[in-house]
């Protein structure tokens, strides 16, 4: 999986990687102009309205529908900001880490569910959808590697059912977490829903937003055309 960039959006990033470096500190791309063209408001703003609302004691649930109500629905962004201030705010979970964002990719494939989840554990069929020059191991403990530069390890194989995954890929959210759950829809259908969680940049859940999902259409056709 090799998510495509946008060029404007790179060089932006490319530039603030630059002054990241130059100052010491960790990049982001994510500011201030950026927010008021997407919500009205800057991330400053939302800030202080969601200390008056009564801040992270109120749960990541009632911040994200405040602000999605008053941002005319824009989930992303409502979730964007949420997560940003979370962050601002020095809340963190157990392990030490902001709980970050969590992106979901959804498909609909007809064909059976074995055949579908099979195509998670075989390099053949991963070199198809995932990325290429795939080598893996199907079992808990062992890794998945590709050209692309993805590597995970499974950590929950139940067949038919679920996968789980530590993301391990360097360049891509590493030490981030993903779920896969299957079910059958009848008539040879097969619903795949994958969850990536703990992602720490927006960046990072933007390219992997698209970049499931370009992968998940990648394997609807695999499977339905072969």
């Amino acid at each position: 999986m090799k998510p495509a960039h946008d060029q404007g959006h790179q060089d932006k990033q490319d530039h603030q990687d630059k002054q990241g470096k130059k100052g010491g500190t960790k990049r982001t791309i994510l500011d201030n102009d950026q927010c008021i063209a997407a919500t009205s408001k800057s991330l400053d703003q939302w800030f202080k309205d969601l200390d008056q609302l009564g801040g992270t004691s109120l749960g990541r649930r009632a911040l994200v529908q405040h602000v999605y109500d008053a941002t005319q629905k824009n989930e992303w962004w409502a979730t964007t900001i949420v997560v940003e201030y979370e962050k601002a705010r020095g809340a963190i979970e157990k392990d030490g880490r902001p709980k970050g964002y969590s992106i979901c990719s959804t498909k609909s494939i007809a064909a059976p569910i074995a055949r579908v989840f099979s195509a998670f554990g075989n390099a053949a069929d991963l070199d198809r959808w995932l990325g290429p020059q795939t080598v893996v191991a199907f079992e808990e403990g062992a890794s998945l590697v590709n050209a692309d530069g993805n590597r995970a390890t499974f950590t929950r194989i139940r067949n038919d059912k679920d996968l789980r995954l530590d993301w391990e890929a360097p360049d891509l959210a590493p030490g981030t977490k993903v779920e896969v759950l299957f079910k059958d829809s009848g008539k040879g259908k097969t619903a795949v829903t994958l969850n990536h969680m703990r992602i720490q940049e927006r960046h990072d859940a933007d390219l992997l937003r698209a970049g499931w999902a370009s992968a998940l259409d990648a394997l609807k056709k695999h499977l339905e055309e072969s």
